[in-house]
């Protein structure tokens, strides 16, 4: 581990950045250019206290998990993000997967601010999300690894469920497993998804009667029922925009035409808000 080259990168690219370019209001007057050290640790769900070590080139080496989240957090393209796990003494994820996500791709995201998106990796893993996708859902930070992979979530944790009404649920659980089979199948036995479905079959009986089904299928959209606590069910349709390497991609949830869901996302976007400042 390169720790004085690690410490300089992520300084300097941390200078480069407003918070414009990563979806941040510009706030008070800032001192510095660039970004505050706790905003990136922010973008990349890590705490503050262990990037702020990092550029001080001390504290614990960083894991690949945060050290791929701080290159999305910072911006980075494939060339940074490699030379970033470099200094980090860490093997660069290969280029075709790894959960990395272009800078020009965030840039789109980010300009959807009046319907909830995220960009999810071919594992489940949800690498980025909008405000109003964290207020629909009621996280506002990232998790890291599994906590943070929406299919072992969902067959591990019954209340990653109760967004869904119960009368979805089986449908729900099927189209996981065929989506994640679609990735199994076309990723050839790499590790990262052998391991996922291993630890699945080993832990969810319910997981192993789907796959025992060997059904595949590639979800690019979907109409789901999200049923918040505060605005009640919202009827949302969901597209997916598969990238060219297909190892990432951007789910959008637009209102469903006829429903009342535009106003409540609306309604969403102010109490989401709030709810979020009144908690940090």
């Amino acid at each position: 581990m390169d720790r004085p080259g690690l410490a300089d990168f992520l300084r300097r690219r941390r200078e480069l950045l407003r918070p414009a370019d990563v979806g941040l209001p510009a706030g008070v007057r800032r001192r510095t250019p660039g970004l505050r050290r706790e905003e990136v640790a922010q973008l990349a769900g890590v705490s503050a206290d262990h990037y702020s070590r990092l550029e001080q080139a001390r504290g614990s080496a960083p894991s690949a998990a945060v050290v791929a989240a701080i290159a999305r957090a910072l911006r980075c393209d494939l060339d940074e993000r490699d030379h970033l796990f470099h200094l980090a003494g860490l093997s660069a994820p290969p280029r075709r997967a790894g959960g990395h996500i272009r800078p020009g791709l965030i840039a789109l995201a980010s300009r959807l601010v009046d319907v909830p998106v995220c960009i999810n990796s071919d594992l489940g893993e949800v690498l980025w999300r909008n405000a109003l996708l964290a207020a629909l859902v009621g996280e506002r930070d990232l998790r890291a690894g599994r906590a943070g992979n929406v299919y072992w979530r969902w067959f591990t944790e019954p209340a990653s469920r109760e967004l869904a009404p119960e009368e979805d649920r089986p449908r729900l659980s099927a189209a996981h497993v065929s989506d994640l089979r679609s990735t199994y199948s076309r990723r050839a036995g790499d590790r990262d998804i052998t391991e996922l479905v291993h630890d699945l079959l080993e832990r969810s009986a319910e997981f192993r009667e789907l796959w025992e089904r060997h059904e595949v299928a590639v979800r690019r959209s979907d109409v789901k029922t999200f049923v918040h606590p505060e605005v009640g069910p919202i009827r949302l349709h969901c597209e997916a925009l598969l990238t060219s390497d297909e190892d990432v991609t951007l789910l959008a949830y637009f209102p469903l035409e006829g429903t009342d869901a535009a106003e409540k996302l609306e309604l969403l976007r102010v109490i989401g808000t709030q709810d979020f400042q009144t908690t940090s």
